[in-house]
């Protein structure tokens, strides 16, 4: 799920503080805004254009952070208009709906601890890479 990464220079106290930051933004905007999936990923977009030319290892993780956010906002805005559309027309629940809805939540349950496991081990100084959003980060970003 996650890799630990040595990181091409040791990240200042700072740093370690402001990329840590960068995940528990969206864990901030979950708690203001659950039944919108566009707070999570508002909150982390301006986290990120408030860092884009910080340091290296906080601009690689806020685009990290990023990336996972805007993954969640397709998965939960399709849930969100679907559970919309049958407590107000005449759409029924059916099987698909309950499978796509426990994946959705399967999602964000492990979601929200690999950013828990970010932030902690990113405060520390370890470089943390999640599958699949840590090689479209190492893409985006250059140093």
């Amino acid at each position: 799920m996650t890799q630990e990464t040595t990181f091409s220079y040791p990240p200042t106290e700072h740093e370690r503080e402001k990329a840590s930051n960068s995940y528990l933004m969206s864990l901030v905007a979950v708690i203001a805004g659950l039944p919108l999936p566009i707070i999570n990923l508002l909150a982390t977009l301006f986290f990120y254009v408030g860092n884009r030319k910080s340091t290296y290892f906080v601009r690689w993780h806020c685009t990290q952070a990023l990336l996972s956010q805007i993954v969640l906002l397709f998965a939960n805005s399709y849930s969100f208009w679907w559970t919309v559309s049958i407590i107000f027309t005449d759409e029924k629940a059916t099987n698909y709906y309950f499978g796509y809805l426990f994946t959705v939540i399967a999602f964000n349950i492990l979601e929200i601890i690999s950013t828990i496991y970010c932030a902690v081990q990113t405060r520390k100084g370890k470089h943390v890479e999640v599958f699949f959003f840590g090689n479209m980060t190492n893409l985006i970003c250059r140093s």
